[in-house]
């Protein structure tokens, strides 16, 4: 028989789907389900979605008064005020006082954090990061997130906004960001949008070269024709790896002098490229560190399905609830 406050609600809002499952104390999902991010234009109806989408599971737990409350990792998301404040990937504009409105919504209290500082903590829990206190999770998916652990807590800034390494710039005068305005940050180019962008621009350098890549329209070209495209062993799509690879080995070498973590952990969808985007990230990490830095990071992928660790993160926002 129920105590009550058994289960946690954790969220995971991502640029194109939005994850969620229902977990207990030990950590178990006991349901998980997911909606699209984008098909909504304003928040309330995008709420009222995930509502619905979410009573089956509560009921499956007994209800509501089983729930002790609802944790969200969302891009942008603001863990002292609530709100998701001008984030880049997602429809919803300007500052969304997001925790207010699922409150009134599911009436449960809820926590809010960014999205990839969730996933730092699924993965310090759950995970590979289990015992380390000084790592940095990158999260590699429609665009690039972060989050940082220091002496085993995240690291949030003044303001609530730190970590947002996907937004340094890495390319100066580089490639433009159309969602931030910015020229040469890591995210345009190491994210899956990034990977697609860059098989596009490598195409026209190359006319004429074969590949497999021209049996596609421009528009039709992602992340994961690039990568079945390069395990056919197509050159130029190897090669679209080979650079995003050197673009993010450069970008960690600057986070491992920042920060002197134990690990790096590679997350997201990007990551199913296993050794094609490993290999040249490490070879670029290692050779733009100094040497007392060279050789002492481990780079590692996540050890958590791709949207348990972002569920179980948000999620562990509930139980630090008073």
């Amino acid at each position: 028989m129920s105590t009550g406050n058994d289960y946690a609600i954790g969220i995971d809002i991502g640029g194109t789907n939005t994850v969620f499952g229902i977990v207990d104390h030990r950590g178990d999902i006991l349901y998980r389900g997911a909606i699209s991010t984008r098909k909504h234009d304003e928040i309330e109806p995008y709420l009222e979605e995930l509502f619905q989408a979410l009573q089956p599971a509560m009921d499956q737990v007994g209800g509501i008064s089983n729930i002790k409350g609802i944790g969200i990792g969302a891009p942008n998301g603001n863990f002292y005020k609530g709100t998701i404040e001008y984030a880049p990937n997602l429809k919803w504009k300007g500052i969304v006082p997001l925790v207010d409105l699922v409150t009134a919504k599911f009436g449960l209290p809820a926590a809010l954090t960014n999205d990839a500082n969730a996933a730092a903590v699924g993965e310090m829990m759950y995970g590979a990061a289990r015992g380390m206190k000084d790592f940095i999770m990158i999260t590699l998916g429609t665009g690039v997130g972060s989050g940082i652990v220091a002496n085993g807590q995240l690291i949030y800034g003044h303001d609530g906004f730190a970590g947002e390494l996907g937004h340094t710039i890495i390319v100066p005068d580089g490639r433009l960001h159309e969602g931030t305005g910015a020229y040469g940050s890591l995210e345009v180019y190491a994210s899956a949008t990034g990977v697609a962008l860059t098989a596009i621009e490598f195409l026209e350098q190359h006319k004429s070269e074969d590949s497999l890549l021209r049996n596609y329209a421009k528009e039709e070209i992602d992340s994961r024709i690039v990568f079945d495209c390069a395990m056919q062993g197509d050159a130029i799509a190897k090669e679209v790896y080979a650079f995003t690879g050197k673009i993010l080995g450069q970008a960690l070498a600057n986070f491992v002098m920042f920060s002197s973590p134990e690990a790096i952990i590679l997350f997201g969808g990007m990551t199913k490229a296993g050794d094609l985007i490993l290999s040249p990230t490490r070879e670029h990490m290692e050779k733009n560190l100094l040497p007392i830095f060279q050789n002492k990071v481990k780079l590692l992928f996540s050890e958590l399905k791709e949207a348990d660790a972002a569920i179980l993160g948000a999620s562990a926002l509930v139980w630090e609830m008073k």
